[in-house]
């Protein structure tokens, strides 16, 4: 038997957020981070980390860094620089609050989730933008609006959640 395509992405994305707290990468595990969550396999969410952190997380096997502060967010540290010296990758998406949530932004994550290298660790201040992105990100690749509500409240999504119902029920920006 086979299931259109929308279940099997549903289906997908529900085992992969059930699985990961039992499958999750080894080495990346050990990352000490902020508002850390693990939503999907490979892919880590958090809030801003500090130098040391940052640290800690390449020496666990992170592999990449997509940062959604915008540029006038004080980080605490040039951030790309301490990245680059640590042997990661860094992307800048800049996401601007609750006016920077949208399916264009969703869509651009998911154009850099398939480029970089895995483990990536996904941040904004506090992991809500992150969250918010995922699920934004879940929703255009077919899951049902539950589906990606859930996937996005597993990867951070607080603050932001009446925004993320909302561009789900409408189902574009």
């Amino acid at each position: 038997m086979t299931f259109p395509r929308r279940r099997l992405v549903c289906l997908q994305i529900l085992l992969a957020a059930l699985a990961v707290p039992w499958l999750a990468s080894t080495a990346a595990e050990a990352a000490d981070l902020p508002n850390r969550k693990d939503p999907l396999a490979g892919i880590t969410t958090a809030g801003q980390p500090d130098a040391a952190q940052l640290e800690t997380a390449a020496k666990a096997g992170f592999k990449s860094v997509i940062d959604l502060r915008g540029p006038d967010e004080d980080r605490g540290l040039d951030e790309p620089a301490v990245v680059a010296r640590l042997g990661m990758s860094y992307v800048s998406l800049p996401v601007e609050g609750a006016a920077g949530v949208s399916y264009a932004n969703a869509s651009a994550l998911d154009k850099l989730l398939a480029k970089v290298e895995r483990p990536v660790l996904i941040h904004c201040s506090t992991g809500n933008r992150a969250g918010a992105l995922l699920a934004l990100r879940a929703k255009l690749g077919g899951a049902d609006s539950e589906t990606a509500l859930a996937l996005g409240k597993a990867a951070g999504l607080k603050g932001l959640q009446p925004t993320v119902e909302q561009k789900l029920a409408a189902g574009h920006d």
